[in-house]
């Protein structure tokens, strides 16, 4: 028998938070203290009896077929248990075409190759066979070992030549590929001023703190993983058909997650491998991916061309906005970054156009990385935005502001909440954007010219579902128990918060199960919306759970005194209320509440919004760039805690600045080859590139969201890199249009 896994309880804090009054209280996060003192455990970090250690063996030639692999030197070393390839892995399931009603989230899996039951190789870097050992060091030694001959296929790896093979991306049920308005093109023509510019945008890759790991254990026909997973319902239902067993069989844990920003969506090949490896040799494995074989085996985000063309009048009308944009997918699979989205939303144009392609490449599939499309689409259209305001000599925020649309510009819905003129306002306030020279290159410090920035932030809103159940104790302590995730944005903390406001209880006595699809289904964590989602099965559940307490209260006449005076008045240990099932039947509700509620938040536009403003500082003799000021003024609706809110929208800004300063993933045009996959080589923002980042928001809550929520784990990353940009050009006159901005591109 395996050793049990036990789900994870957060614990209540010390700290003292009014009773009523726990949402809107700066809270510290529940799991703080486990992770500063090194008692949290990740999922590479869970041992089990005769525990083996695994290592990937990756593909070293973009398209062909495997023709002779030779692991003979591999398995004579010493501690080897068996190395897999497709000659002899377990035969499992192809993967099934994923249906995002069905999944209730993101497309489940990352690609749709058969992991080491296929010869094909599909990029360079796809796993081809998996080293298994007693140590992890033999499974390192051994690997190299493994050779494979090929037959090799022609492969589209130069997303430059590949461009003019795009076809049109499909979107989804979220994401339309077109959207159109009046004549674009013919508008733009006439335009008394125009702008038709040419952004681009590499591919980029998450490198989160947490590299991908799985520890894989049966027990018969029972499978139990410890995964870096941001959807753990949808992992589990996905390995349960890969498998071949019901869901039932199958648990998966992720108490805690050292970063996800969308690369841990998808099942990876390494969890499929690692519980196909823990198969065959009957024992448990650890599969722990090196930062290279995370950036070789997993997805990262496209790389975009985006063509903005503008049209306005005189005093600065838009009567045309154009974006068109072509990103790259995976033979084998990949995400739609809708780059369009901004370009939809943010300004009213009397006539627009928003299109996107794509072009098939044999390359790694590419997959969500924080504000898929948003990062990208404000970095382009933010940036034209700003290069037209210089073309009619107008103040870029006024520009935006003229531009202020009454309804959504494309399909002319209602606003649930649009405060971007006060966000400009307040912002622009703040920062001191009155004090700015609009001449480029005309304010300095010494050997420093000086630019100051600003861009729109702009991110969607999305709401999911989520099965929750709140129980009541006698002693007056209450249990909320839902499947959701927590990846550093203190998830547990905010509902506890809520359901204790919502019961009327301390805030001290609500504990909070959460990372185990053993318990009530969570919604996926991303795109903003696993707090609202959430918070509105728990809201629910305690709503429900109060009526039961009320009428039990009438009946042992302890009306009016504290909610478990009802419960020990009649000896009732505890009450709970539950929204949602775990059964058939209440996946099947499941899949309906998620259209009711899709259908429902479609009735109105509803995004988080912002105003990015940054200084910056260029050394006119050497081209080194240093950001000075950061101010983000956000509308992002009520904020249950205002601790980890600013702690959220300071590392979205983090991850932007990442994104127009140095980050690139760089692929060999030749032979498709990651040439940037470790930190050697790919430059993540230290310390010292990082300025002191103020942020706010306006908290007016949304009245169509649960307690006026709306995400912004994301809305922050959004914007940053126009606003860079833009500061760049004021400091030196010199206009960056392909990030990321290097020495080069400013000299």
């Amino acid at each position: 028998m395996t050793t049990p896994a036990k789900t994870h309880i957060a614990p209540g804090p010390d700290a003292s938070v009014p009773v009523g009054g726990a949402v809107g209280h700066p809270v510290d996060r529940r799991d703080g203290r486990a992770k500063a003192t090194g008692t949290a455990r990740f999922s590479a970090e869970h041992h089990y009896p005769d525990l083996t250690y695994a290592t990937l063996v990756h593909a070293t030639i973009a398209r062909g077929t495997i023709t002779h692999i030779d692991t003979a030197a591999a398995a004579a070393v010493p501690g080897v248990v068996a190395v897999l390839t497709h000659l002899n892995a377990p035969r499992i399931k192809p993967p099934r075409k994923p249906n995002i009603v069905r999944d209730l989230g993101p497309d489940v899996s990352g690609t749709d190759v058969d992991y080491l039951n296929t010869d094909q190789v599909f990029w360079d870097g796809q796993p081809i066979a998996v080293v298994i050992a007693t140590t992890s060091a033999a499974a390192n030694e051994a690997a190299p070992l493994v050779e494979a001959t090929y037959d090799k296929l022609p492969a589209r790896v130069d997303f430059a030549t590949e461009q003019k093979n795009a076809t049109p991306a499909k979107g989804d049920l979220t994401f339309a590929g077109v959207a159109k308005k009046g004549d674009a093109e013919a508008a733009l023509a006439a335009a008394e001023v125009s702008v038709d510019l040419r952004y681009t945008t590499p591919g980029l890759q998450h490198n989160a703190i947490e590299p991908h790991a799985t520890v894989a254990v049966w027990d018969g026909d029972h499978l139990t993983v410890h995964d870096t997973t941001q959807s753990i319902t949808q992992s589990r239902r996905y390995l349960a058909w890969r498998f071949g067993v019901p869901a039932s069989h199958v648990r998966v844990h992720a108490e805690f997650l050292g970063g996800g920003f969308g690369g841990k969506f998808a099942v990876w090949p390494g969890t499929v491998i690692a519980a196909m490896a823990a198969k065959a040799v009957g024992r448990p494995v650890r599969l722990a991916l090196t930062r290279t074989a995370v950036n070789r085996a997993t997805g990262g985000r496209t790389a975009s061309t985006n063509r903005i063309a503008l049209g306005a009048t005189r005093d600065g009308r838009l009567t045309s906005l154009i974006q068109d944009s072509i990103t790259r997918i995976g033979s084998t699979g990949g995400q739609f970054e809708p780059t369009g989205s901004p370009a939809r939303h943010l300004y009213g144009a009397q006539n627009m156009l928003t299109r996107q392609d794509h072009a098939v490449m044999d390359l790694m599939p590419n997959t969500w990385l924080r504000a898929p499309g948003e990062a990208i689409g404000t970095f382009a259209l933010e940036s034209a935005m700003d290069e037209l305001a210089y073309e009619l000599s107008m103040d870029p925020i006024a520009l935006r502001m003229r531009n202020e649309p009454e309804t959504d510009p494309t399909k002319g819905k209602k606003f649930s909440q649009r405060m971007q003129r006060e966000a400009f306002e307040r912002g622009a306030e703040r920062f001191g954007w009155a004090d700015r020279d609009p001449e480029p290159r005309s304010m300095r410090d010494g050997e420093w010219l000086v630019g100051m920035g600003t861009a729109a932030a702009f991110h969607p809103v999305l709401r999911l579902v989520a099965d929750v159940k709140v129980r009541l104790s006698d002693d007056g302590s209450a249990l909320v128990q839902c499947g959701f995730h927590e990846m550093g944005m203190g998830a547990a903390t905010v509902q506890a918060q809520i359901a204790a406001d919502a019961l009327g209880i301390d805030y001290e006595k609500v504990r909070v199960e959460y990372g185990d699809s053993a318990l009530p289904s969570g919604p996926m964590a991303g795109n903003s919306n696993q707090t609202a989602t959430v918070a509105t099965s728990v809201l629910a559940a305690c709503a429900e759970l109060t009526r039961k307490i009320t009428a039990l209260a009438r009946r042992t006449g302890t009306t009016g005194q504290e909610p478990a005076a009802a419960l020990r008045a009649a000896g009732t240990p505890f009450l709970e209320a539950s929204v949602g099932s775990a059964t058939r039947l209440g996946e099947l509700r499941s899949q309906g509440r998620f259209l009711s509620t899709f259908l429902k938040d479609q009735r109105r536009s509803k995004a988080a919004r912002g105003a990015q403003f940054c200084e910056v500082r260029v050394n006119a003799d050497t081209g080194e760039l240093r950001i000075s000021r950061w101010l983000g003024m956000f509308d992002v609706g009520h904020i249950i805690n205002p601790k980890t809110a600013a702690s959220q929208l300071r590392g979205a800004v983090v991850m932007g600045i990442g994104m127009a300063l140095s980050e690139q993933s760089l692929i060999d045009p030749r032979n498709g080859r990651t040439m940037s996959a470790g930190l050697d080589s790919y430059y993540v923002p230290v310390h010292a590139d990082i300025p002191p980042i103020d942020v706010d928001w306006l908290d007016e809550p949304d009245r169509t969201m649960p307690l006026g929520i709306i995400g912004l784990g994301e809305v922050g990353t959004t914007g940053v890199a126009a606003a860079i940009a833009n500061a760049v050009f004021h400091a030196t006159g010199r206009r960056v249009r392909d990030l990321p901005i290097t020495l080069d591109k400013v000299l």
